[in-house]
């Protein structure tokens, strides 16, 4: 079955341009160079899944002219990736059902928190989001596709990217423990955080990216969480042909089942 992979969002947290910033980059005539907040979107038989929820989710919805949404998996729990879930309400409404969105303990139990009044039973002050919490316990199956939780590593946290058919996103990571480096082998598809080319405690560089690539030999790979420091025209002609930095609006197809 085929998939498109849209890209809603390849920036870091605070996004490109960054505010205040007066660096080449932030003020780049190149659309690329534009970056929300992290997030990509799964369409395939009929179905539409995304992978977090990010400030920049309206925005986002509004550019892609999103017009149902199916399911949410979260990778974790950062502002980067979660403080758009209130936006969902406009496509909640037209689903007969409630949203459900796929979340570990520690994710849910932020989304939880933070967005209290959406769970209260008892809130009475307008319209929420109709969205129904669901844990991820290991593999997913939805709507006919199978999407494996990958274990990596962000900072101290131990966090979650995805593998689905023949594609995976990993957004946030330090490091990836041997075990899910295993699963992550000759992809079609392989997207992989790299910040920026100087260290950083809780993600990974483009060298250290590059290296993976090189092991983990997908056919198309990905950068993403990209900062200000990373020109994108410039950057790619640095990169082997088939690695690219993302950007927001890029579209892939994939045999996602």
């Amino acid at each position: 079955m085929k998939a498109t992979l849209t890209v809603l969002g390849s920036g870091t947290s605070m996004g490109v341009p960054t505010i205040g910033c007066t660096c080449r980059v932030c003020h780049s005539p190149d659309p690329r160079d534009r970056r929300t907040r992290p997030s990509v979107m799964l369409n395939y038989d009929g179905h539409c899944v995304l992978i977090d929820t990010t400030p920049d989710f309206r925005e986002q919805a509004i550019r892609e002219n999103i017009t149902r949404l199916d399911a949410v998996i979260y990778t974790h729990a950062h502002a980067d990736h979660i403080l758009g879930l209130d936006d969902v309400r406009p496509l909640s409404f037209r689903n007969p059902d409630k949203i459900p969105l796929y979340a570990h303990d520690g994710t849910a139990q932020a989304l939880q928190s933070i967005f209290r009044y959406i769970f209260d039973a008892n809130y009475k002050y307008g319209g929420i989001a109709r969205v129904e919490l669901k844990p991820i316990n290991g593999s997913l199956d939805l709507f006919g596709a199978h999407f494996e939780p990958i274990r990596v590593i962000h900072g101290e946290a131990e966090i979650h990217g995805f593998r689905f058919g023949s594609a995976a996103y990993l957004t946030d990571f330090s490091e990836i423990p041997s075990d899910s480096m295993e699963r992550l082998r000759g992809l079609d598809v392989l997207f992989l955080d790299a910040l920026r080319h100087r260290p950083h405690p809780t993600h990974s560089t483009v060298a250290n990216s590059l290296r993976l690539v090189e092991e983990l030999q997908p056919r198309r790979a990905f950068f993403t969480h990209i900062c200000h420091d990373l020109p994108h025209e410039e950057t790619n002609r640095s990169f082997p042909e088939h690695v690219r930095l993302a950007h927001d609006g890029l579209k892939l197809e994939f045999e996602i089942a």
